[in-house]
């Protein structure tokens, strides 16, 4: 086997348990005088943990040995504190029981308290198991307390010998849910602490500010001294003494004091001396406006990826290139750090936007609606801050009741589908993704796989927002399938434009979510409401009948003239106490979840006293949404405002249909039970591993197949006759009769299931019956592993297709329980085994219920395993 190329992949950011930036990469040969440097700085006590006793310092040359190891059987990471090594890790394979192997940690003295080994040990522990390492094993001095913690409290499955003097550990690296949901809790708090920097700054620095007005530099410093920023103002110009009425300052040294924040807006060539400048200085956070990047070839990209190494092992968070700033407008903050000439009004909206002149046009659009911001972050090409750091901030933002995304491409999805599940139940996340057509590598609608390469996605941090590492192409864009399914399964609402976004936003950011999907329409014309019903419909809404006492109601108030079926025609001659009156009712009725009002202006109209009517019922019943539609009103958006009351309005009445359509399903979402990802019976991982050991790259043969699968509990019958499993009748998952099912083969629809490895999202599951259903009508159900049984269940049932198999069509259905078992299985496989690239088991004959399944042929394609673990 030839050695592994360096692992560029497992170059990540990092971040400490205080919020410290650090960078985290395996070890180079040139790294040999950075790592005798720092084991000369290593204290005697810190040496006698690291080597188990007193010992005497290692020559400089055995020292720099460390530095050459094989990236395989011996693998080194270090996480850098600027141009010097904060921590070190290693590990070294046990030649007689290669899954197993020896691991060292080796933290600075003056940064054993930071939380460099908890950080260490779970990128070690990702890069081990992608490489077929199940156990680190580790002996720890008794009295090393600190590292015995670090074990203690990773979450991982650890075992430790008796007490003595040394004390052994073996940790299991197989992801665990304790040691996930304990990552994930450390990674939360390091993220907002590093972020605080940025988005609360004590004080900012302006570096290329400019004194003449309508240039990026000169109105940023504007912007933060207009924006009411409480902190100090350092405008940075070697030849101005003033910018905007500030004080300006020749360079980031001579500043009074180290700015948290520093906007660096000067040309492209010049970044990288400032941004290390501002590192020297003890700058925290920094934001590039400046263009001239990722955005001009590949030179350019290679520029932004340094930037973003280096301001991260200095300690820095770094935001952009080719953005246009940030804005938070809480009262603990007022920092208006952009160049926008529309500053966004205060409000409980928080937004995240990847396109900077497209940030411009959205705070210009925000203030039209009326639609105030908590908070507005341009991530521009997002080599470092990215929208899943951002999403970890505004979750615990008290001043934030809706976060939005506008999303180009996706840093790390899988994180972000766990952080995204967390945020959701609690404030509604709208993304907009006009989605991507189907690229050479991605996915096949059909279930036919990809041929992207991946590793183990746990190990994935974000590598600028992008997904991609230092020297591969850009990944082709997601399919449109993979996106919807991502947010689908995050509680995510997807709107395909800007438009869509900000009308869903008004909604949920003034009104709650409907507790159902029925609506009442009331209205005083008659086509605007039939295409309302129409929008309704289309938006997964009902218009159902009113309740009868609701009726009654209505005919007492509006006389025997009214129509009081759903739509309420209230006529032309309505007046405001006859909406009022319709609105109070509707709103009681108990088969009603939300309201739509419609307003044509008649002749004489009165707009003002009929959105006071409008406020007036909606304060009433805060419980249900009110929207409305003033057809043919100017200036109505601001009658529906009274204080904290808003009602929004629209345009035209399919926005609002729609957006209550979006509102509805996120409230359904958001009251089914969340789903686990639930332990399976009869699942031999360590026999599916030792059957892997013995296979190359490429397609496996039909007999490991089928035996892999058996060892995650699913049979395949056409496996080569007269060896392992496949020869065997056992291929009905779920059967209680234990016959041979020969003869109920045919009896229900062919359906498969496969796995293909999607360039951005990694192991994507499709589902599917199989002939014209999938390839003529493209009837293809999508999730992203890993799978709960919510996933599973949501996945089989989301068919058009799906009475067939529920038994509402053609007969008594099949076996659903059996059927969502093995997706369940198939996910657990494929996490569990990175080496998968590709599967597919097709057909799968779906059996009547309590008969199980049948899967007649499986095929499997591993990965090349010198690219394990490689995302791109």
């Amino acid at each position: 086997m030839t050695t592994p190329p360096y692992p560029d992949d497992l170059e990540q950011p990092g971040l400490v348990r205080t919020g410290r930036s650090t960078f985290v990469r395996p070890i180079r040969p040139e790294d040999a005088d950075r790592l005798v440097a720092f084991v000369g700085g290593l204290s005697r006590a810190t040496l006698a943990y690291r080597s188990l006793g007193p010992v005497i310092r290692a020559r400089d040359d055995v020292i720099r040995r460390g530095a050459y190891v094989d990236y395989l059987n011996e693998l080194a990471l270090v996480a850098l504190a600027g141009d010097e090594i904060a921590g070190l890790v290693r590990y070294v394979r046990d030649t007689e029981d290669p899954d197993h192997a020896e691991v060292t940690f080796t933290i600075r003295d003056d940064d054993q308290s930071e939380g460099f080994g908890r950080l260490l040990l779970e990128h070690i522990a990702a890069a081990a198991r992608a490489r077929g390492i199940r156990v680190l094993k580790a002996d720890v001095l008794a009295d090393n307390t600190r590292m015995i913690n670090v074990f203690l409290g990773s979450g991982y499955r650890v075992e430790s010998g008796p007490p003595g003097q040394i004390v052994h550990f073996d940790i299991a690296v197989d992801p665990q849910a304790q040691a996930v949901a304990r990552a994930e809790r450390r990674e939360h708090t390091a993220v907002r602490r590093s972020l605080r920097p940025l988005l609360e700054p004590r004080s900012v620095a302006v570096i290329g500010a400019n004194r003449s007005p309508l240039t990026i530099g000169h109105e940023i410093v504007a912007n933060l001294l207009r924006g009411g920023f409480r902190g100090s103002v350092f405008p940075v110009n070697p030849r101005a003494g003033q910018v905007a009425g500030a004080r300006a300052y020749p360079s980031v040294r001579e500043l009074p004091e180290p700015p948290d924040l520093a906007l660096i807006a000067v040309r492209a060539e010049a970044v990288p001396d400032v941004v290390r400048e501002c590192a020297e200085a003890g700058v925290k956070a920094v934001v590039v406006v400046s263009t001239g990047f990722g955005e001009t070839g590949a030179a350019g990209r290679s520029t932004e990826l340094e930037l973003s190494r280096f301001a991260r092992a200095s300690g820095m968070r770094l935001v952009g290139p080719n953005c246009m700033g940030v804005v938070n407008t809480t009262p603990s903050a007022r920092l208006a750090a952009t160049f926008s000439p529309a500053l966004p009004t205060p409000g409980r909206v928080a937004m995240s936007s990847q396109s900077g002149p497209l940030g411009l046009a959205v705070l210009d659009f925000a203030r039209r609606l009326r639609l105030g911001f908590s908070g507005f972050v341009s991530v521009g090409h997002a080599v470092d801050v990215s929208t899943n750091d951002l999403l970890q901030w505004w979750e615990e933002d008290p001043e934030t009741s809706v976060i939005l995304l506008h999303v180009e491409t996706f840093g790390n999805p899988r994180r972000f589908a766990r952080i995204a599940r967390r945020v959701a139940p609690r404030k509604p996340i709208i993304a907009v993704h006009p989605g991507h057509g189907h690229a050479t590598g991605q996915v096949d609608p059909g279930g036919r796989g990809g041929s992207g390469r991946r590793g183990d996605p746990e190990s994935r941090e974000d590598t600028g927002g992008r997904g991609d590492t230092a020297g591969h192409a850009d990944p082709p864009g997601p399919s449109d399938s993979a996106v919807s399914s991502l947010f689908a399964q995050s509680g995510v609402i997807r709107t395909r434009s800007l438009q869509e976004l900000f009308d869903a936003a008004l909604l949920l950011a003034h009104q709650p979510p409907p507790p159902g999907n029925r609506v009442a329409v009331i209205t005083n014309a008659g086509g605007p409401a039939a295409l309302t019903v129409g929008a309704c419909v289309a938006s997964g809404l009902q218009v159902p009948p009113l309740g009868e006492r609701t009726r009654e109601t209505l005919r007492t108030a509006l006389g025997p003239g009214a129509e009081v079926a759903n739509p309420v025609d209230l006529t032309p001659m309505a007046t405001a106490a006859h909406y009022r009156q319709a609105l109070d009712a509707v709103l009681t009725d108990d088969g009603i979840d939300a309201a739509i009002v419609l307003f044509m202006p008649p002749l004489a109209d009165k707009p003002d006293e009929v959105a006071a009517a409008i406020l007036d019922a909606a304060e009433a019943a805060p419980s249900k949404p009110v929207v409305a539609s003033f057809l043919g009103g100017a200036g109505v958006a601001d009658l529906l405002h009274r204080g904290e009351l808003v009602v929004p309005t629209y345009a035209f009445p399919e926005s609002a249909a729609a957006s209550l359509g979006h509102a509805a399903a996120y409230q359904a979402w958001r009251s089914t039970p969340a789903g686990v990802v639930p332990d399976l019976p009869g699942v031999d991982t360590d026999r599916a591993r030792s059957l892997l050991a013995g296979c190359a790259p490429g397609p496996v043969p039909p007999r490991i197949a089928a035996e892999l699968l058996d060892a995650y509990g699913i049979a395949v019958r056409d496996a080569e006759p007269g060896s392992g499993p496949g020869s065997e009748p056992r291929s009905e998952l779920g059967s209680e009769s234990g016959s041979e099912p020969g003869s109920r083969l045919g009896s229900g629809p062919d359906a498969f299931l496969s796995v293909g490895a999607d360039p951005v999202f990694g192991p994507v599951v499709a589902f599917g019956l199989t002939g014209d259903y999938a390839d003529l009508m493209a009837d293809v159900a999508h999730r992203v592993t890993p799978l709960s049984d919510r996933d599973a269940r949501e996945m089989v049932r989301s068919l058009r297709a799906a009475p067939l198999l529920d038994g509402r069509v053609g007969g008594p259905g099949v076996d659903l329980a059996a059927l969502e078992e093995t997706v369940l299985r198939i996910s657990a496989m494929v996490e569990d085994l990175p080496e998968i690239e590709a599967m597919e088991l097709r057909p799968i004959r779906l059996l009547p219920p309590g008969d199980g399944v049948a899967v007649t042929r499986a095929t499997i394609r591993l990965a090349d395993e010198t690219r394990k673990g490689d995302p791109s």
